[in-house]
């Protein structure tokens, strides 16, 4: 028998947190977070990370684990959500991956091997080099060239996962969008479901910039400048993310504070447009469409327990 698997994602402020907590009370489940940000201790506000009241006593994993300086990529992601699942299984519960990463997702799900291309380091300098001198663009220029279909799947600013797809390039002669491809079509090793949360765009824009703005009201601002005084900085990986970016833009005197939250508001619904398109091109996927429920929470759970159960991920 296979070992059961659930996940829970969706675009950003569609509402994951709230629905995955009512999920793993009603399966006896534990929530592995897929999400590159909450994972880094400090970065709360920015985040949107759940607070330890919203939990409701659910264990939560891969959240507030590393500080903002240490390194967060998929493949340690991947060896970190499954330490997390062995400790779920022991306890006789169900692991629920939730959280907005699709990559992140799809390297557990299907257990994604990383380890067949050594890094080429020096390589991986030069192009580290470029993006310094030139910018970002310039990077992701190259891997259109090379590789549209994976350029159109990474955001530019993802200096990691541009040089990652233009290293593959390099070393392989193949682009590494028909590599993920290839991987998309392996088969899980776990009984699953994956249900992905989803809301009519104009309301989850709405919903989006209202996020930004309670985000403001809750201290963003004063999180970054506290990062800023502790030596984080826009170099990192972690200072990548949305909202800190930004604001560290302002600081730095490039925008208005007005503009920067304009920016923020525009970015992160940008980004939850890649991420739909992102889940749409996933094989297997349960589409809960909010406004079918009528924005009813517990419609949308009993749907959720029908499906598990008919797929005997649950016990009927």
């Amino acid at each position: 028998m296979k070992q059961p698997l659930i996940i829970l994602t969706g675009p950003t402020a569609v509402g994951k947190t709230k629905a995955s907590i009512g999920l793993a009370k009603a399966v006896g489940g534990e929530i592995i977070s897929a999400d590159s940000m909450q994972v880094y201790k400090g970065m709360d506000i920015g985040s949107a990370k759940i607070r330890t009241e919203e939990m409701e006593g659910v264990s939560h994993y891969l959240v507030d684990v590393l500080r903002p300086d240490e390194e967060f990529h998929v493949v340690r992601f991947q060896e970190m959500a499954k330490q997390a699942m062995k400790e779920i299984y022991r306890k006789g519960k169900i692991p629920i991956l939730v959280g907005g990463t699709g990559f992140y997702i799809q390297a557990v799900l299907y257990d994604i091997d990383f380890s067949e291309n050594d890094e080429d380091e020096v390589y991986r300098k030069e192009l580290e080099a470029c993006a310094a001198e030139h910018g970002t663009k310039v990077l992701h220029d190259q891997l259109k060239a090379v590789d549209p279909k994976a350029a159109e799947e990474i955001h530019a600013n993802n200096v990691k996962r541009v040089i990652r797809a233009l290293e593959y390039f390099h070393q392989t002669g193949q682009p590494i969008s028909a590599h993920n491809e290839q991987q998309r079509q392996k088969k899980s090793p776990y009984q699953f479901a994956y249900f992905v949360l989803n809301d009519e765009r104009a309301h989850l824009y709405e919903r989006i910039n209202l996020r930004v703005e309670q985000m403001m009201e809750n201290g963003l601002l004063e999180e970054v400048k506290q990062l800023q005084n502790e030596g984080y900085n826009r170099n990192m990986v972690s200072m990548q993310g949305l909202g800190y970016k930004e604001i560290l833009a302002y600081l730095d005197g490039e925008y208005t504070l007005d503009e920067a939250v304009a920016v923020i508001k525009r970015d992160t619904r940008h980004f939850a447009k890649r991420q739909i398109t992102w889940f749409r091109r996933e094989k297997e996927v349960i589409w809960l469409n909010k406004q079918q429920f009528d924005y009813d929470e517990n419609k949308i759970l009993e749907e959720m327990l029908r499906i598990l159960k008919e797929r005997e991920i649950l016990k009927a």
